[in-house]
This record gives structure tokens, C-alpha cells and sequence, in this order.
């Protein structure tokens, strides 16, 4: 049975959808870019302008990155660059910093609003708190150790030869047993890359289970192939 398409608007969003639903029910709007970013007494966030702008080009649109946002907390200084339609304002007295943008009805703006609430929420953890990976290495003989005074990860993942990245600037790895790594830092982007690229040597495989794992990931073993 064919159903006749038709134009409805969903509560106060004016959207649009091209065929019938089967729900009642009003879309959970996003609110994370208007939700603000608590901060200690020990967190500093400075806003600067940065001379000269850099300008993103994406097809026919761009984006100038014309400010910098420095947070700086107990364990480090991290900063990003945001576009200049994003306002951010620190309240001294409630410890609370606020993100918005000069038209939010704007698509791009919208999206960048809740990108740099993010981003910016996740530095303030990082300088405070920072951020963790965890690494487990599944398998027989599968095993991770740390060299050139734990500048180095090596790591024996079933090649005929050590395999291993360099510790990236701002990261510190620990190795407490040798079949775990605890990889620690302020950028939480920083520190779940470089667990990515650990994790590109041996991703776990279906059929035994074998590989590098990250925090709590798990996946679905698959029956073996009977020709």
C-alpha cells in the first residue's frame, strides 16, 4: 500500500517530513551549545583575537577561525580557535562560562555552537582533572612495553617484528602490567588518537577475540567458517 506524502510541522522547529510518521511524539531538541560550562576558582579562560585570521575553505563556503581561547588549570594550558560569530563570556562570581553565537537560526552557527561548547567543556576537564585511555591486549603473547624512558610504546601483537609509535608531546603513558597501557593527558582528542593509532596495529578480529582493546569496548565473536 502506497501512503500519500505530505508536508507537517513538528512543534516549533518547522520541520519538514516527506512522508507519515507513526508518532505522536514531539523531536528532543539539541540544547548542548546554550547548556553552560561550569569551571573551578583555578581554571583562567582568556579569549584573544587571533592577527592574523585563518580562513577554512569548504567548496563554496569558509569559515575564519578569528579568535583564540586559551584555558589554562592546574595541569596544563590547552587553546583552540573559534570563529568570530561565537561569543564566550566568563561569570567570575557564579564560575560559569556561557557560549553563544550572533544569529542561532543560522544552520552553520547552530552547528559550530554546540562544537565549541564541546570543545570547550572537554579542555576544562582536561586542565583539571585530564583526560584517560585504557588499552588491554587480548591474546597469546600479546604484550606492550615502554622505551627511550617512556618516549616510546613497543608493541608485540602477533608480527614477526616489535611495532611501536613515539609518545606524542603532552601525553604520558604508564604500562602497569604488560598487557595494559594507561594512556593519559590534557587534550582528550590528543589522548584518544593516539589509543587509535595503538589500536590500528591489531584491531580485535570476530573470530577469536584477539586484539587491542580501548576502555571498555567489546565486540561480537563470529562463528568460525566450516567449508
Amino acid at each position: 500500500m502506497w501512503y500519500r506524502y505530505a508536508r507537517t510541522d513538528i512543534g516549533t522547529m518547522g520541520a519538514v517530513v516527506g512522508r507519515r510518521t507513526f508518532f505522536t511524539s514531539r523531536i528532543a531538541l539539541s540544547h548542548i551549545g546554550s547548556s553552560p560550562v561550569y569551571v573551578t576558582r583555578e581554571t583562567k579562560i582568556n579569549v584573544l583575537p587571533k592577527v592574523p585570521a585563518r580562513i577554512i575553505r569548504k567548496g563554496p563556503k569558509s569559515l575564519k577561525l578569528s579568535q583564540v581561547v586559551t584555558v589554562e588549570g592546574p595541569r596544563g594550558v590547552l587553546s583552540m580557535e573559534v570563529p568570530d560569530y561565537v561569543h564566550i563570556h566568563h561569570d567570575t562570581t557564579t564560575d560559569r562560562v556561557s557560549v553563544s553565537v550572533q544569529d542561532d537560526t543560522d544552520k552553520g552557527q547552530k552547528s559550530m555552537w554546540g562544537t565549541v561548547r564541546s570543545h570547550l567543556h572537554n579542555h576544562v576537564v582536561g586542565v583539571n582533572e585530564g583526560h584517560m585511555a585504557v588499552l588491554r591486549f587480548v591474546g597469546t603473547g600479546y604484550r606492550a612495553q615502554l622505551e627511550q624512558n617512556g618516549r616510546f610504546v613497543s608493541l608485540k601483537v602477533g608480527a614477526s617484528i616489535m611495532q611501536g609509535l613515539p609518545v606524542p608531546q603532552g601525553v604520558m603513558v604508564q604500562a602497569p602490567v604488560p598487557t595494559s597501557l594507561i594512556i593519559e593527558g590534557c587534550n582528550k582528542q590528543q589522548v584518544y588518537l593516539y589509543a587509535a593509532n595503538l589500536r590500528k596495529f591489531h584491531p580485535p578480529e570476530p573470530y577469536k577475540g584477539k586484539g587491542i582493546y580501548i576502555n571498555d569496548e567489546t565486540i561480537t565473536l563470529k562463528d568460525k567458517k566450516i567449508k
